[in-house]
């Protein structure tokens, strides 16, 4: 069994990570999992969330939207729509597009398709504020 893990982090645009690490922690769309050395293969979704990873005693935080996790061979790939380091995200950009969201879902009625297209703008604006937090 190997001692670390490979990170693989792909998004339409970019290779965002490709790194040996310890641990990865990600935001399952059925709840957060843990990753270490020696896992079972696993195919999953993720949700938009804070992905995680450990590589000595330091804990580096991505902001991921939407996609999946595939685990095989102590190789974790991640395949998302988008993904920010906590150091790449712009927290005022952050800041105002929460405010846009919470101000569109004043306006909008629930059953409204536009209702939950802003949910989910609201979701991704929370999640790289906390991961901006992080660094």
């Amino acid at each position: 069994m190997a001692e670390t893990l490979k990170l693989e982090m792909v998004t339409p645009y970019k290779r965002v990570l490709a790194e040996e690490v310890d641990e990865v922690t990600a935001p399952g769309f059925v709840g957060e999992l843990g990753i270490l050395p020696g896992h079972t293969p696993l195919l999953t979704t993720l949700k938009v969330g804070e992905l995680s990873y450990k590589r000595g005693k330091e804990t580096f935080y991505v902001a991921v939207n939407w996609g999946y996790l595939d685990v095989e061979h102590d190789t974790v790939t991640v395949l998302v729509d988008t993904a920010e380091k906590a150091d790449e995200i712009d927290l005022a950009r952050a800041k105002a597009a929460l405010g846009r969201a919470e101000d569109a879902l004043k306006m909008l009625p629930h059953d409204d398709k536009k209702y939950m297209i802003m949910e989910a703008a609201l979701q991704r604006a929370l999640v790289r504020i906390r991961v901006a937090g992080e660094r």
